[in-house]
């Protein structure tokens, strides 16, 4: 059998990791003969729950579980680990600033990212769960500078299947009927999910997204709004934040980067934006169309961008550069 992975999951305690761990230890992610060893890091006043955590992980009896290690101490978490999930940021609390917000969380982020820069192996994968998901992603790769800037990515995948998913009950096909659906941007309601290049099958023929779906009107407007407001609907409905659905993305997200993408298909994940050829300003985690391989993802290059999408990117770019000074004017004090 291979030799163990560690995995590093944060906020561990918390109800979308709760969803996430079996996920993780019986094998959907980092494969079927991978064995894992996971490390579970929160804070102080979290570790009693964590423990009961540890326990019902034992009592799944998982065969590829090789030990659970729960800890509130960023050096024994990070140490030599080959994935990191930062799912534990500060929450947006009632009358708070987003200002405050933001500063909460780069205290936070600049912490564990000098932490992987100390600790863990320079070839981690790192995915940035916890919001504001795209900046906070920032900071932690700004602390980790030996660490290459595409191992770190922030989550969009659950805007990605969330866009899929409303393609396809538009179209009464089965979500795995659509593909390439891009998310642009921020994981925030200024985010762009875009169909322009997106394509269903419908009854075993191919077509492009606006063909199927008919509804022009509906693609520039309600679907896109549903997309952009959807964690704020969860949580109005069911009093608390989309988990289930979070760690389903989470899942996607890493077994696409540990395994690749399919031929002829993109997904979409915040990526360090240097290089990128859509015009967008460099120095920020923004979410692209991405195609993996080999563990290394590439953008999509040479698709067409129209007035309306153009309009839409750049409109969740600036609300991103916005977030990048606030932060780094909170890193730099």
């Amino acid at each position: 059998m291979a030799e163990p992975i560690r995995v590093v999951v944060t906020g561990a305690a918390g109800q979308i990791a709760y969803s996430l761990l079996y996920s993780i230890a019986k094998g959907d992610v980092f494969g079927k003969d991978q064995p894992i060893i996971l490390i579970l890091l929160d804070i102080p006043p979290m570790l009693p729950v964590l423990e009961g955590v540890v326990m019902e992980l034992q009592d799944c009896a998982l065969p590829l579980l090789k030990d659970v290690i729960p800890t509130d101490k960023v050096e024994v978490a990070f140490k030599n680990v080959d994935a990191a999930i930062l799912v534990g940021s500060m929450p947006r609390k009632e009358g708070m600033e987003r200002k405050d917000l933001l500063k909460a969380n780069v205290a936070i982020f600049k912490t564990q990212g000098a932490a992987l820069e100390q600790h863990a192996k320079k070839t981690v994968k790192v995915l940035v769960v916890g919001n504001p998901a795209n900046t906070n992603c920032l900071i932690a790769s700004k602390s980790a500078p030996s660490i290459p800037k595409e191992n770190f990515s922030c989550l969009t995948r659950l805007d990605h299947n969330r866009a899929c998913s409303q393609v396809a009950m538009r179209c009464g096909v089965s979500s795995d009927h659509v593909k390439n659906v891009i998310i642009w941007g921020n994981h925030s309601s200024t985010q762009y999910p875009d169909v322009h290049h997106a394509k269903v099958n419908v009854s075993g023929s191919e077509m492009a997204a606006y063909d199927a779906v008919k509804d022009e009107a509906w693609l520039r407007g309600d679907f896109i709004s549903t997309v952009q407001l959807r964690g704020a609907a969860v949580i109005k409905a069911r009093k608390l934040s989309s988990a289930m659905s979070a760690a389903k993305a989470i899942c996607d997200h890493m077994r696409d980067i540990w395994f690749g993408t399919k031929e002829g298909e993109f997904i979409s994940m915040g990526v360090y934006a240097k290089g990128n050829p859509y015009g967008i300003p460099e120095d920020l985690i923004y979410s692209f169309p991405v195609q993996i391989k080999n563990k290394t993802w590439k953008m999509v290059d040479g698709l067409p961008i129209n007035d309306f999408s153009r309009a839409k990117m750049d409109a969740t770019a600036a609300e991103l550069v916005e977030e990048r000074d606030t932060a780094l004017d909170f890193l730099s004090q």
